[in-house]
């Protein structure tokens, strides 16, 4: 069993470092608020650090799962980060869904510092991080990867490396890009359904089990339908992903029509008062429009 580090303890990070614990691992943990941490500590054991530094000294591997760029650059660069206290050797994974920019940038810090740096964003949503379920999708180089992959299996239903450095953010981009397009379809169809006076729940039921299928119908279609969005993933989550993704098309040179109305969708849904709504919420702003 490893000495472990997980730095930020948000709907995802809590439950995926406890999942550490039930694995056998030796669990220190930092969160910015450090009540949570205490929190966590009082339920799972282990130790906290006061800030990133404290907490990844010592550990064989360091796992993040914050906000965003620059909540990332802060926990391994800050005047009190992570990598100022790891020792060669030693892996940073990170959960975070952020820029393959930054996960590069931060990959060419670590390793002039001979450290390993995997970025692993990962799939499954709250519900997946508490049931250890969840897809996670890496890159970085293959050695550092291998060593990575039997601690990330405390929470992982799948893992794959994709690749280079920057490889499993890019990953992670291509599956919000399906995820937008799948949940704005599906909205239109379950409200459509209503429209003609259908029985949505009957109609789902039937269309299920042929090509309409899939993991959000099965899982989602009854809340829309009740209008419960209360399943974690918010939609001011959801528009930091797209704009990831968006400004990397730009980049790239790839053409996300969908993507791009999607997104301006969910703004509308923000501007209903749906911020923390999950990202099946898309069929209420359908409903406002009438």
């Amino acid at each position: 069993m490893a000495k472990v580090s997980f730095l930020g303890l948000g709907v995802m990070g809590y439950p995926m470092a406890g999942h550490l614990v039930k694995a056998g691992h030796e669990v220190t943990v930092y969160n910015r608020t450090a009540a949570k941490a205490q929190a966590w500590v009082d339920v799972y054991g282990g130790s906290m650090g006061k800030t990133p530094a404290e907490a990844a000294a010592g550990a064989e591997f360091v796992m993040a799962c914050v906000g965003n760029d620059d909540d990332l650059r802060s926990v391994c660069l800050g005047d009190d980060g992570a990598l100022g206290t790891m020792d060669a050797g030693t892996v940073f994974v990170d959960h975070t869904t952020v820029s393959a920019k930054v996960t590069r940038e931060l990959y060419s810090v670590a390793d002039a510092c001979q450290i390993s740096f995997v970025d692993a964003p990962v799939s499954g949503g709250q519900a997946g991080a508490e049931n250890g379920q969840l897809g996670v999708m890496c890159g970085g180089d293959e050695g550092a990867y291998a060593r990575a992959e039997p601690i990330i299996d405390a929470y992982a239903k799948a893992c794959k490396r994709l690749g280079e450095s920057g490889a499993g953010q890019l990953t992670k981009m291509v599956n919000q890009i399906c995820i937008a397009g799948l949940v704005q379809g599906l909205s239109e169809g379950l409200h459509f359904a209503e429209k003609a006076g259908l029985d949505g729940k009957a109609v789902v039921e039937v269309i299920s089990q042929g090509a309409a299928g899939s993991w959000q119908m099965s899982n989602r279609y009854e809340t829309m339908l009740d209008g419960e969005f209360n399943h974690g993933f918010a939609v001011d989550w959801m528009r930091k992903d797209l704009g990831i993704c968006l400004a990397t098309a730009d980049e790239n040179g790839a053409s996300l029509p969908v993507t791009a109305v999607v997104d301006q969708f969910y703004k509308d849904v923000q501007k209903m008062g749906g911020a923390r709504w999950d990202t099946s919420s898309l069929i209420e702003r359908l409903r406002k429009l009438g």
